[in-house]
């Protein structure tokens, strides 16, 4: 397999400019309104339930498999397609579809025409963040990427935060269609202003050239083109990638468990009011998270400069230290006790997203790494999207049906074995970095 290899230990690494910010700023927007748009679902299921008459398992629905089956599976051939073609053009079409289907979502009169929409969404999604990592990758170079990547994944966290206060804001003093038409409208705005504003980096311009080979042959040292199917055997049979996709898919199988029932948890078991909610669970998120973010993101930019085990070892101490924590959320007898508690691990649970990202981004060829960003998305929300939350709600329903009054907190007692599980997973991931890096030192 072919890398692209980091900075030449010899050389300083280019520092990014203000086209690289600029263009990083623009992209987390977009992240933002990708995530907005999805907490929008959860915080207006009331006023949508009250007025379409959706049921639960309907809502389950349209925020699970009917979103994840599109934004998963196409987020592939879309991948593939942007690594060949302009990445900026792709992702700039794609936010103006997810948002139009976004508006549409407000314009629906019933669940059939929600539930088309919510999938155009999914499609549209599809082509939003595997663009942009590649994008950022070519606009920052070795040794910055993991602060640039963590703050583009800021957006995750500040969009789920806006939409709790947004559309409950929305909701209460207009309606709740309107929340999805102002923000479906400033996504086609800001889609327009990516298309023009945003320049096409070349495709590994930073990244320092391959060595040429000692002794010359009838074939060329230049890599084969880019194939769907080739990229895609390439990714899975790398022991450092396949490893990599699968510890994220045991850590998103945690965070999207905790992220979808811990509203209900803290209402139904902790005493806490939606209002209450609104205000002080949002700030958890939206602050902890951020921090998680950024830094990890600065961590592993100075710690992978002095070993590549960097990538798997940050992760694995993070969620370590998140377990004690995460048990002192469920356990705790108030629900003010349990924010306080839930604080750290809305922190360390995302210590292994930037480094992930990066560490992928790093691995594979420059004409690789949409498509490559793709199936980490795959493998982790398949695993933790499309999972997670099932199994949660799996659970509770098996806990109370043994009679168990808290059904939730058993439920939520039981993941700490999935915690458990992702830790092991990135210290396994210690030794296959070691090797891979030792296997490259010799080619």
């Amino acid at each position: 397999m072919t890398t692209s290899s980091p900075v030449a230990p010899d050389a300083r690494p280019a520092r990014p400019g203000a086209r690289a910010w600029f263009a990083l700023g623009i992209l987390c927007f977009v992240y933002v309104l990708n995530f907005l748009d999805r907490q929008l679902l959860s915080i207006l299921a009331k006023p949508i339930q009250d007025e379409l008459g959706v049921s639960d398992t309907q809502l389950g629905l349209l925020g699970g498999l009917y979103f994840a089956a599109f934004y998963c599976i196409l987020a592939i051939p879309v991948g593939w397609l942007a690594d060949r073609t302009n990445r900026v053009k792709v992702l700039a079409f794609s936010c103006a579809l997810w948002s139009a289907a976004t508006a549409a979502c407000g314009l629906s009169t019933n669940f059939g025409q929600l539930a088309v929409s919510r999938m155009a969404v999914g499609v549209g999604e599809a082509g939003g963040v595997p663009p942009s990592y590649a994008i950022i990758s070519d606009y920052f170079p070795s040794g910055t990427r993991g602060t640039a990547l963590s703050l583009f994944n800021l957006g995750p966290p500040i969009g789920q935060a806006l939409g709790v206060a947004f559309g409950a804001s929305i909701a209460a003093a207009y309606s709740w269609r309107l929340a999805f038409i102002w923000v479906g409208v400033i996504g086609v705005i800001t889609a327009v202003i990516v298309w023009f504003a945003v320049r096409e980096p070349k495709k590994g311009g930073l990244d320092a050239p391959v060595a040429p080979a000692p002794v010359a042959t009838t074939d060329p040292v230049a890599p084969a083109p880019t194939g769907f199917w080739s990229t895609g055997r390439m990714f899975f049979a790398n022991p450092v990638l396949r490893g990599i996709s699968l510890a994220c898919g045991a850590t998103q199988f945690v965070t999207y468990a905790l992220l979808g029932f811990a509203v209900l948890f803290l209402q139904r078991e902790k005493g806490m009011t939606l209002e209450q909610v609104a205000v002080w669970y949002a700030l958890v998120v939206g602050v902890c998270v951020s921090i998680g973010m950024l830094v990890s993101g600065r961590l592993i930019d100075r710690l992978s400069k002095r070993s590549k085990t960097a990538y798997a070892w940050l992760p694995a101490i993070g969620l370590a230290i998140a377990i004690p924590f995460f048990a002192g959320f469920v356990w705790a007898p108030t629900w003010e006790l349990s924010l306080l508690f839930l604080t750290v691990p809305m922190a360390l649970n995302y210590f292994y997203l930037s480094p992930s990202i990066t560490l992928v981004q790093e691995t594979v060829r420059p004409d690789q790494r949409v498509m490559s960003g793709a199936l980490l998305l795959l493998v982790m929300n398949l695993i933790g999207l499309g999972l997670g939350p099932t199994y949660l709600g799996f659970a509770s329903d098996v806990f109370q049906a043994n009679g168990y009054e808290n059904s939730l907190q058993m439920a939520f007692y039981s993941l700490i074995a999935f915690y458990l599980l992702a830790v092991g997973m990135f210290l396994g991931m210690v030794g296959k970095i070691r090797r891979q890096v030792a296997r490259e030192a010799l080619a």
